[in-house]
């Protein structure tokens, strides 16, 4: 091992068989922590190549379990987000792309610090099961088309291991090592496909289109190389994704999404997503987009999320009928302190704003309030007047409303100027 750190250290390029041991010794404990980190800290000043990213990728992916989908008939594509603020879309594009007959067996995160997870916001429908045996989750997707479940704790412990590292020593910021990271899980999963949502903005892990851009096309590189078609979307990610923050709230959203009366802003972005998931199946972009509106059109999309969360358990009637969600008692309106335009409304700030309302998790162990977060009357680019509302609070106490009023005016900045909103796809990579 310190053969290898000092390898890196001076700049030296790891060998697949290197790689391979690395990764089996994290994976089996016999090398210790601080060799490990002391590892990682050479490979964020020094980086990687792509041979050796590709390698890293591949034997994290085959540290654990991967997902056999062979039994699940058709092209089966996944789709991950690198994570924001109000993004719903996997609750609209996984039964959109189901109904134009690409399957979708995808396995989720729950949210941490400021961005939201799918498991979450999923398991605010009473009764739904996120922990489904894995005979039953081919199943349902075989029947059905989509199914989303927890992430296997048997996926991948290579890089559950590392990354807790990286959490810890401040190297969370390689490209090669979150590119590893995503695209380990993604292989492990078994897709034929991969679409790749890479947020840019505030409330993006990536601030800079350069940064973003950087590292999707290191995931594409990564995923191609591995034999898998990847493509990816760079998204703006500046502003929070829609009305609603929060787990009830937000699959409210997406249903009216599937409705086809969602947010425009949104909508837009998952029928783009939805779109280049029956791309990478094989179809064209003319014929994709047609597919998608007349899914949407149809109402199968939102038959099919039906149908999906009462396979695994789950009340539909509350997708049926979405008044029947519980919000939080303690509400609070927050108005706007002046007349003018929003020309900002941090995404991170409201993330965190949400945290405060109980929406998300500020360690592992924090309890989820499935009724809290924020409804947006305006957003980044709207007109407002002074004492106009902008946005609705939901949590358990007025205590909490209030502390979360002060975040949310903070994330908010109201200029005497037109409104201006840049492009949702910012660019495309591989599609």
């Amino acid at each position: 091992m310190v053969e290898l750190i000092v390898k890196k250290r001076q700049g030296g390029e790891l060998t697949r068989e290197e790689i391979a041991w690395l990764v089996r010794g994290v994976t089996q404990g016999s090398i210790p922590d601080y060799q490990i980190s002391a590892l990682l800290m050479a490979i964020y000043f020094q980086g990687m190549s792509r041979e050796e990213t590709v390698n890293l990728t591949m034997e994290m992916a085959r540290s654990g379990d991967m997902a056999d989908l062979s039994s699940i008939p058709g092209v089966k594509v996944d789709k991950h987000s690198t994570g924001g603020v109000g993004d719903k879309t996997t609750l609209v594009v996984g039964p959109l792309a189901a109904a134009c007959g690409v399957k979708t067996a995808k396995m989720s995160g729950r949210g941490l610090g400021h961005t939201g997870g799918t498991v979450d916001k999923l398991e605010s429908v009473p009764g739904l099961k996120m922990d489904v045996p894995r005979d039953r989750f081919l199943q349902i997707v075989r029947e059905h088309g989509v199914a989303l479940v927890g992430q296997s704790g048997s996926l991948c412990p290579a890089d559950k291991k590392l990354y807790a590292l990286r959490d810890v020593t401040g190297t969370v910021e390689s490209l090669p090592l979150i590119a590893a990271s995503i695209m380990s899980k993604k292989l492990a999963s078994g897709a034929d496909a991969i679409l790749l949502d890479v947020k840019v903005g505030s409330g993006a892990f990536m601030k800079t289109l350069e940064e973003a851009r950087d590292l999707a096309r290191l995931m594409v590189d990564t995923g191609n190389g591995a034999g898998r078609r990847t493509a990816a979307l760079l998204t703006d990610m500046d502003m929070p994704l829609g009305r609603n923050i929060g787990n009830a709230l937000e699959v409210m959203e997406a249903v009216e999404v599937l409705q086809g009366r969602g947010e425009a802003r949104l909508a837009a972005l998952c029928r783009e997503l939805a779109a280049g998931m029956v791309q990478l199946a094989g179809a064209s972009r003319e014929e994709a987009l047609a597919q998608v509106d007349r899914a949407l059109a149809s109402g199968e999309a939102l038959e099919i999320l039906c149908r999906m969360v009462e396979a695994q358990g789950g009340d539909r009637s509350y997708l049926e009928h979405p008044e029947k969600f519980a919000l939080s008692p303690a509400q609070m309106e927050v108005a706007a302190p002046q007349s003018g335009c929003i020309t900002r409304l941090d995404a991170q700030l409201c993330g965190l704003c949400a945290m405060e309302l109980g929406a998300g998790r500020e360690t592992k162990e924090s309890v989820i309030d499935y009724g809290a977060g924020i409804t947006l009357y305006k957003n980044k680019g709207d007109r407002v007047q002074a004492g106009e509302p902008i946005a609705r609070l939901y949590a358990q106490t007025e205590a909490q409303c209030a502390r979360a009023a002060k975040r949310l005016l903070a994330a908010l900045q109201i200029k005497n100027e037109e409104p201006q909103s840049g492009p949702l796809v910012l660019e495309r990579i591989g599609i």
